[in-house]
């Protein structure tokens, strides 16, 4: 007979917002990352009325902005006490998932009982690099994206490296740009029917408030992305219609212990069970969800990914999500009920905290008890998975 979880162990999400999502250089291009993530913690705070100097700690996950520590700027822009510190975590566009897995094992470790975490990104406000010159003489060069692998290996960007999985994994362009539709159409359905409003914060821009995401299309169709050329590759079958945009945005959680939760009289939250992390060649870097997920059920047998209630999977590009769920056994209708990045976008570091927003927004609209995953392939030949199961105080976990 199982023992019942430590309540003082056990992390529980108890709340998960977002802003919109927004095309880099679009409504939210004049906003800095930090200021993105404050708006969510002060909304966070004052959505459950915890002490905001208990706080143990701000997770902030970022890829292309932080030249300091965005959790720490974050946290004091939100108005947090000076005695509130800040880290910033960098696993590329994993970074947002693996602050709140973080923030899920310093509860588990009894570390603390309030972590606000997340991810903030701002393509619109990325730093530009420069390349000190390596000879006298030699100018400043400005650098493209950072290296993620030893040109011995092979650090193809990131849509070469999406031609590499479709040849590999014999993914066709059609099928790329039907899942790609299937995505927007999703995603649009979800929009009007007023689903995203339960999620997202609106942000207050000179041009007014923004309150949608600006990616999703009502008027994509299959000729419209058939007519579209190879973006990356000649002769390929990656185009800017079946990969996702470039964008700006943050989510932010909270994590507590499930003590905590009871005590604050939370009707739902998520339960963290467990994450993997796991690494893949670099060439295929899209794949990096079969490791990690082969990681977790290694040390999860009875977890069977393909009869999860909600999956919500990174669509960075659709030849990498599709060539991931062949090898995971995943139906591609499985996964992202309400439409992916495709549509929605992808804003880097924030996008795998979106992924456990979206999870927690659509787990609440359920009454039984679910389960959910969030999945995503990661820059540099990595992946992640994180397991959720819902809670509510009349369920046992």
């Amino acid at each position: 007979m199982n023992a019942l979880p430590d309540p003082t162990r056990t992390p529980v999400l108890i709340a998960a917002l977002r802003t919109p999502v927004c095309r880099v250089n679009g409504s939210l291009a004049a906003i800095e990352p930090a200021s993105l993530a404050a708006l969510l913690i002060e909304k966070i705070v004052a959505n459950t009325g915890i002490d905001r100097g208990e706080i143990d700690d701000v997770l902030v996950g970022n890829a292309a902005n932080s030249a300091g520590n965005l959790a720490r700027l974050a946290a004091l822009e939100a108005g947090l006490p000076i005695s509130i510190p800040g880290v910033t975590v960098d696993r590329q566009c994993g970074s947002g998932l693996e602050a709140i897995v973080l923030a899920a094992r310093q509860i588990q470790a009894g570390a603390g009982r309030f972590y606000i975490a997340g991810g903030t990104e701002s393509a619109s406000r990325a730093h530009i690099r420069l390349r000190p010159p390596l000879t006298r003489g030699e100018e400043l060069q400005p650098v493209k994206r950072a290296r993620m692998a030893p040109d011995s290996i092979g650090d193809p960007d990131m849509g070469v490296a999406a031609e590499y999985v479709a040849t590999a994994c014999g993914i066709s362009r059609d099928r790329q740009d039907r899942f790609a539709l299937e995505s927007h159409r999703r995603a649009v359905a979800a929009e009007n029917a007023g689903r995203f409003a339960r999620e997202i914060v609106p942000v207050s821009t000179a041009a007014g408030t923004i309150a949608r995401d600006e990616c999703p299309r009502a008027n994509a169709s299959a000729e419209t992305l058939s007519r579209l050329k190879p973006a990356f590759v000649e002769g390929g079958t990656v185009t800017a219609g079946n990969a996702c945009p470039v964008n700006d945005g943050a989510a932010m959680v909270l994590v507590t212990n499930l003590a905590e939760a009871q005590r604050l009289g939370a009707r739902f939250g998520l339960v963290f069970a467990d994450a993997a992390t796991a690494g893949i060649d670099p060439n295929l870097l899209g794949l990096g969800p079969v490791p990690a997920m082969a990681k977790l059920r290694a040390r999860n047998p009875a977890l069977d990914p393909a009869g999860v209630d909600f999956i919500e999977f990174n669509e960075a590009f659709a030849s990498q999500v599709l060539g991931s769920l062949d090898r995971l056994d995943i139906a591609p209708e499985r996964i992202n009920r309400e439409g992916g990045a495709i549509a929605l976008g992808h804003p880097y570091g924030a996008s795998g905290a979106i992924l456990v927003v979206r999870l927690f927004s659509q787990m609440l609209t359920t009454s039984s008890r679910t389960e959910g995953l969030a999945v995503m392939g990661i820059g540099g030949g990595m992946g992640i998975v994180a397991h959720f199961r819902s809670y509510r105080p009349d369920q046992t976990l």
